[in-house]
């Protein structure tokens, strides 16, 4: 029989990574959602309806890649299908983050169907890129309740890109990044996230 225990470590990291992203006002209230992933065909992932700032174990539940609940009749994060679709959709991923930061929310509403950040020296933080001297197109995406439609358009913006960046807006809603371990999501979700703070500082400087 398969056990389907959470490793303490995969808890752990979730719950660590709520604290921190907590303490960057990047999930306010119930807002944002995290996971870790376990194998082939698992996930680890935050539960619907809990701060993240304030996680136990018992906020972290088990899906499947079709984003089904595989160990209680908990229910998983809203959001849980795009988690799954970043998974699916590249093996080398092993942690998600999402968040609602205030220059996320705000530029994504400002952006059309991307945000250009270029010229700062963390896009580092993105695969590929050796030098401040480069531009990243972020995919922004409408808002939707209806998860496989938000992830079915995710995919399509995905399959018309020669380069997929590890990350994505969601307009008016928040920020995905993919890494392939916790500390190195956490790493590249700070590095979007200043670079994102930079960007709004620059609108009310430059109106």
């Amino acid at each position: 029989m398969q056990d389907l225990s959470i490793p303490e470590a995969a808890s752990h990291a979730i719950l660590e990574a709520g604290r921190r992203m907590d303490r960057f006002g990047w999930v306010p209230a119930t807002a944002g959602n995290i996971s870790v992933r376990l194998g082939p065909d698992r996930v680890a992932i935050t539960r619907s309806g809990r701060h993240k700032g304030f996680l136990d174990a018992a906020g972290v539940m088990q899906v499947d890649l079709a984003a089904r609940p595989l160990d209680s009749n908990a229910r998983p994060s809203a959001e849980t299908g795009l988690h799954c679709g970043i998974y699916r959709r590249f093996p080398e991923a092993g942690a998600a983050l999402h968040g609602h930061s205030v220059a996320a929310t705000v530029l994504s509403r400002l952006a059309g169907d991307t945000l250009t950040l270029a010229g700062y020296e963390l896009l580092k933080a993105f695969p590929g890129l050796p030098t401040h001297d480069a531009t990243v197109a972020v995919p922004v995406l409408d808002n939707d309740q209806d998860i496989p439609r938000l992830q079915a358009e995710v995919e399509r913006r995905w399959a018309d890109m020669a380069v997929i960046p590890p990350g994505y807006l969601i307009r008016g809603h928040g920020v995905y990044v993919w890494a392939a371990d916790m500390p190195a999501a956490l790493a590249r979700l700070e590095a979007f996230e200043f670079m994102l703070d930079c960007e709004l500082a620059l609108r009310r400087v430059r109106p």
